[in-house]
């Protein structure tokens, strides 16, 4: 039976396999363990294999694994939809948020950021697909929700975050994320992330330009939705 520092070493190396096949630096992509519904002794066993980086979408489980593992030095990221009464908490207690997806949620994280933390650093959401059931800015309302976040104190603007449509096509796959990609780059801001990419898909998101891949599955196994 696979370790979670077995699996960390096997996604490693897809990563820079990934990033080496397109003349990237692997050192370039960050790997975000995305820890949803996982216990906090699963963090620590990550952190003991090397990451410092953790994705979490459930606010309050989030906060739960943090009292648990205040002597462990982690950069907490949410990458959950957020609703307003959210907020503050979020401003408080994660160092990333990669789902900001309208401008009143941004609104009150630049408002609720305390004075004595860093920016806290913002992706925008773009729902590249258009699926319905997907939270995200749209592509045609995105230039100006960036320019708006952008000019926020207490924030800082870092770039893109999405999740497409789920294939194994491999061209559907890069068509997606090269979108995200170009959508970036026509916004004319000085952004350097790029958030896409998770457990099935890691190698086209890393071939169109991905800086973190998120990734929940490849480390820590199936997810327990049973679990509160």
């Amino acid at each position: 039976m696979s370790t979670i520092a077995d699996n960390i070493g096997v996604v490693s190396q897809r990563i820079r396999a990934a990033a080496e096949a397109v003349q990237r630096d692997p050192d370039s992509v960050h790997l975000l363990a995305v820890s949803k519904t996982k216990p906090a002794q699963a963090v620590r066993e990550a952190y003991a294999a090397g990451l410092r980086d953790f994705g979490e979408n459930y606010l309050q489980e989030a906060l739960s694994k943090q009292v648990e593992l205040t002597d462990l030095p982690l950069s907490w990221h949410f990458i959950g939809p957020i609703q307003s009464n959210k907020t503050r908490a979020i401003a408080e207690h994660f160092a990333w948020v990669h789902s900001v997806d309208r401008l009143k949620i941004a609104q009150r994280l630049s408002e609720q950021r305390p004075a004595e933390l860093p920016p806290l650093n913002i992706c925008i959401q773009v729902n590249v697909s258009g699926e319905a059931s997907k939270s995200g800015c749209t592509p045609a309302d995105l230039p100006a929700l960036a320019n708006a976040i952008s000019a926020l104190p207490r924030l800082t603007l870092r770039g893109l975050m999405a999740i497409p449509e789920p294939t194994d096509d491999r061209a559907a796959q890069d068509a997606a994320f090269a979108t995200v990609r170009d959508l970036q780059a026509s916004l004319n801001l000085p952004l350097d992330t790029l958030s896409m990419g998770m457990s099935h898909d890691l190698e086209s998101a890393i071939a169109q330009g991905a800086t973190w891949v998120r990734i929940g599955t490849a480390l820590f196994g199936a997810r327990d939705y049973g679990q509160p």
